[in-house]
Formats: C-alpha cells, structure tokens, sequence
C-alpha cells in the first residue's frame, strides 16, 4: 500500500553445505573477500565479477551449536533455551540498536540492509554507485527492470513514480553474512554464524540459507507533474535494499547464544568485509512476556441449535493476540491505539503488537519491504465450495466511510461468493487517520471484536473466517495467523476447490506457505483481503503470483508452462489484463491498438484491468502444458 502523503493529498484534494571445520575456513577467508564485481576488485574495472583478494585471517571459533527447534517460530513457548529467529536491520551503515532476552539463543531468520540518498537530477540510481554505504560493492549491469507509479497523489498535488533496477554486479554476484556477537570492546563473547545469501536470481541450491533473497535498487521521483509526466522534476531518493528471511532448516541450526558479555553483533558482508556493521544489544533481563507468536479468534455470538449460524445474521467473533506460552498480549475487550504502535516516535506496544505500518515505511509488491508492511486485519469468505478470486474492486470511500467498521468486498450475485473484511484499527480510522490528522482517529480506542454479516441469500456451506498479524518482540519479527469455520445454513461441511498447486514444491524446508509472509498455509482463506483496491489494483493473489514467481527468475520451470501451477486448462482461460499482464511484460502492436497501452506492471492498466477480456480469445497458451 503507499505513503501517508498519498492519502492526506487525496484529502486536500560461494559457501557450500560443510561442516563446522568447513565454516570455520570460510569464516576465515571471508575478511579477505575483495570487493565483487567493481570498484576495488583486482581488475579495477567495474563491471569485473571477480572475487579475487588477499585472505587476512581471523581467530574465529568454528564450532556452532547445532539446534533444531520450530517452537518458538511457530508460537511455541521456548522456555528461556529453545533457540528463536532473530531479526537484524542496517539503515544507511547504522545498525538498528536490538533489544533481547538476556541470555536468550538465536537463529538469524531477517537480515535487512538499506542505503539511500538524495537527489536533485534524475541520474537513476548513479549516486548511490558514487556516494552512499553501497558505493564500492559494484554496480556494473545495473539496469532499469519495472516502472510503476503511486496511484495517489501527494499533499502537494504531485504524484510519485517508482523505478526498480536489477542486475548490478553485487545483486548477481554470490554472497555470505557472518553475525559476531561481542562485547563493548569487539571481542568475540562466542562462535560467530556464517550464512550464504546466494545470488538474488539463481534458483535454490543446498548452499543457501534463506528462502527469500532480493536485492535490488530503487529510485523515487517525488514530484512528477502527472501520472504519466515526472518531466522538471527535482525530488528524488535512490535506495539499495537487501532483504533476506526465512532461513531453512539446516541454516536455523547455526545459533547465537547471548552470553552476559554480549554488548553487540558485528555484521560483515562479504562484498564489503572490511568495513562492518554494528548493531547495539541491550539484553533484558526478566521480559513480561515470552517469545512466539499465536492468534485465536472465537465467535461470540451462539449458533443455532444445530450448530449453524442462519443467513440474514449477524456474527460477532473476538480476537486474542497471545505469546508462545499462551500469555495474552492485551486486555480482554481492546487492543492499543494506532498512536502507541505504529507512528514514527512511538512508544510502541510492550508486548509487540504491530499495525500497518507502509504510511511511513511504503512497501512494493515484490520489490520492497512487504514483511514489513505489518498490516493486522480479519476476513470472512465463503461458502468454501465457491470460493474464488475477487475482482471486483474496493474503492477508497469504502474505507472512509464512518457509518462501517467491516468493507463487504464480495456479493453472491455480484461475485459469486460472499466476502468480507475488516482491518485493525477499522480502516475508517486506520486510513482515515491518514486522511483527516487532526481528526483524533489515531487515538480512538480499538476493539477486539468484530461483526460480519451474513446475507439473506447467503449459500449454505462452511465459511472461513481469518485473522492476520505480526508481531516484533525482542528481536523476533514473526507473523501469525489464523483461520476457523463456521456452518451457515447447513450443517453439512464443504470444501474449496483449488484449481492451483502444488505450491510446497518450491516452499518448503524454511519456506512453508505457514511460514512465509502471513504464516498461513490455507489458499482458500486469502481472496477476501486480497481484492483489488482503488488505490492498490494489484491485491489479488493471482497478481502477485504472476508477477512474483515471472520476476524472480527462480521458479523451476518455464513460465509458459501454466500447468506447473494450474490444475486443469479452463483456469487459464479467462483473460484480462490483470490476468496477462501480471505476468507478461510486453503484448502485440494490436492489442496496444485494441487495448491501449502497459500502463502497469502489476495489472497492465487501471480499473478496465479485471474485465474479461473476451470468450473467443486465448483458448490455449502455447506450452502451457495444458
């Protein structure tokens, strides 16, 4: 989603699978590393990709303990020794002081590395090549990739383009992170971590460590005249971004232990070994609450006798945010106000809870940063035998609108199946906040209870209800989810037909569907939060996947090949923009002509983007295997 500008202006107007001896050998010749691929490399030319360098060692131990442990990912209580995934950040060289349990063990499961600066010509991503914490890691290659601009426009009636690049030296190039915990003089306090972050695009090996790896630049022009004219513009930021997470499960059993000496982690990269990072630690000694993370959600109003709830009803359901032990988050009845988590200042919340947070820390599909967007939210969809993507589109008055907590997103007779949604704080005061800041809406209380409607004529069948969130506790930055069912109608159980999958035959071993992005392995419970939005067409979940899996050049078979994914010929069958041109970067001179041009590297176009096509087109995909 965009920038709190954009709303209030609407208002206004290398290392191989080895041994602990192996590591210790590559922990060793990692302080040698030259610089890859240009500036300082053994060349002195750019656009080298040699890694060649004198080898400095280091006294490094080279044994790490070898842990397993999933409990305390996925909301299991660690009881003070089973290991937890720690989240790491560096922003323009400063690391991002951690506070953590004292004594607590860890594996590194987020590494997030951002350079920026800022510009007054338009020189793409140039300076950062010439002055920026990224300046000396190679940048040869480097190449414009996707354009898009945000929808919204900015307090001062300008408009923001996004331009993403790829391909420079340092983002192809193969690359490792050693974590060092040390104490205030820099004295290693116990074995240090070695992980292999592999190259941005080239598909899995058993030498990598993370499941999600991007690297890649961008550049923001804050003041185009127009969303399609950004000519005499002045305002612009170009940013370097590297985001790893979701370690596998063999990098998971290289753990950290906080020793009371620990006072910091140095982090050095190996295309800058000898410039590294430092993050402050402080440890805390008796938390109030536990790592993990765990979400329940209960309905509160009864069904009938039968156990089915009947159409024409009201349904009030309750959240409950808890840690791995079970311990509650927050009060029974409320959850803290937007102003005591989410704004730059915050005190934020004591127990961790987070809310949507790309106002302040905007977020690009793919491009940047949608672990970090935060957005805590509850949908209702079904009946499950129905279910399917949405495309009708949400517009931004829904949000607004005072008189409704919950936005009605699909209709049976509109959509072919009914869905709901709600985020937290209700976005008449989440976005509306954004809108009206003098309005007090960031300081309105929250409720952790919530009620959907069912429809006089809602379908019998089972329907999904879901909640979403995360959670940034002590140095863990985990998500959770969860999803029950409800009988409407009919006590007879029903279930939703996927006409897409297997999808576990890339996520797994560190990058299970429950694992990833909301921690929720249930593809049914997805399409109501997932609708096109006014000011956010790329919401369903057939666009991000398109555009995704086409863009990370990491997806095992060819993408023509649709029955890698979809199950039989007639998904592939209704075409649309959004549908094509999710994945497809460029269509034929005639269908420019019939259609107009790209216009989004998302859907391909604006609103007309979810509209069927036509029914005597596109029968077949050549090699889709279908």
């Amino acid at each position: 989603m965009v920038a709190v500008g954009a709303f209030r202006a609407r208002c206004t107007r290398t290392s191989s699978r080895v041994g602990s001896a192996g590591r210790a050998s590559l922990l060793a010749a990692m302080a040698g590393l030259a610089l890859a691929c240009g500036g300082q490399d053994a060349s002195g030319s750019e656009d080298s990709t040699s890694l060649d360098g004198q080898v400095a060692p280091l006294e490094l131990a080279s044994q790490s303990q070898a842990v397993t442990d999933d409990d305390a990912r996925r909301g299991g209580g660690n009881g003070g020794s089973a290991p937890v995934a720690l989240a790491l950040e560096v922003d323009n060289g400063e690391g991002v002081p951690l506070k953590v349990k004292a004594g607590q063990t860890f594996w590194v499961n987020q590494i997030d590395l951002r350079a920026s600066i800022n510009a007054t010509v338009d020189e793409g991503v140039n300076g950062l090549r010439q002055n920026s914490d990224f300046l000396a890691i190679g940048w040869g290659g480097v190449r414009q990739a996707d354009e898009e601009f945000v929808g919204l426009s900015n307090p001062d009636g300008t408009f923001t383009r996004r331009r993403f690049y790829r391909d420079a030296a340092w983002m192809k190039a193969t690359s490792l992170f050693t974590v060092e915990p040390v104490d205030a003089r820099g004295i290693l306090t116990g074995p240090p971590v070695l992980l292999n972050i592999g190259s941005e695009e080239t598909r899995r090996t058993e030498r990598d460590d993370f499941f999600i790896r991007r690297l890649r630049a961008i550049q923001w022009t804050r003041d185009c005249r127009s969303l399609t004219d950004c000519s005499g513009a002045k305002a612009f930021e170009e940013e370097a971004l590297v985001e790893v997470r979701n370690a596998y499960e063999h990098a998971k059993k290289q753990t950290l232990t906080f020793t009371s000496k620990t006072k910091g982690l140095r982090l050095r990269w190996s295309l800058r070994p000898f410039a590294p990072y430092y993050i402050p630690v402080q440890q805390v000694a008796s938390p109030s609450y536990d790592y993990g993370f765990a979400i329940d959600i209960k309905p509160l109003t009864a069904p009938r006798k039968d156990g089915t709830y009947a159409p024409g009803s009201d349904v009030t359901f309750q959240l409950t945010l808890k840690d791995g032990k079970g311990k509650r988050l927050h009060p029974a009845g409320s959850l803290p106000t937007y102003n005591e988590v989410a704004p730059p200042g915050a005190p934020g919340h004591p127990a961790g809870i987070q809310y949507y947070q790309a106002f302040f820390d905007p977020t690009a599909t793919y491009y940047r940063r949608k672990h970090r967007e935060r957005m805590m939210m509850t949908q209702l969809i079904g009946p499950a035998q129905d279910i399917k993507p949405i495309r009708s589109i949400v517009d931004l008055d829904a949000f607004l609108d005072d008189s409704q907590d919950v936005q009605t997103i699909a209709t049976p007779a509109r959509d072919g199946v009914y869905a709901q949604f709600m985020t937290f704080p209700p976005a008449n005061k989440l976005f509306g906040g954004a809108f009206f800041p003098n309005d007090g809406r960031w300081d309105a209380p929250v409720s952790d209870t919530w009620t959907y409607h069912l429809p006089a004529d809602a379908k019998p069948g089972t329907y999904l209800v879901t909640a979403k969130g995360r959670r940034v506790f002590l140095g863990e930055d985990l998500p959770a989810s969860r999803t029950i069912e409800i009988q409407v109608g009919t006590k007879t159980h029903t279930e939703a037909r996927l006409t897409t999958g297997p999808c576990n035959s890339c996520h797994s071993k560190g990058g299970e569907l429950g694992t990833v992005l909301h921690a929720n392995d249930n593809r049914a419970a997805c399409a109501s939060c997932h609708a096109p939005l006014g000011f956010e067409l790329e919401g369903p979940i057939f666009v991000r996947t398109h555009f995704i899996h086409s863009r990370s050049n990491r997806f095992d078979a060819p993408l023509e090949k649709c029955s890698s994914c979809h199950l039989d010929k007639e998904t592939t069958q209704r075409t649309s923009k959004a549908a094509c041109l999710s994945c497809h970067k460029s269509y034929p001179d005639s269908h420019v002509k019939s259609f107009g041009p790209i216009e989004s590297m998302y859907v391909g176009g604006g609103r007309e983007s979810f509209q069927q096509c036509t029914g005597s087109c596109h029968k077949t995909h050549p090699g889709s295997g279908l």
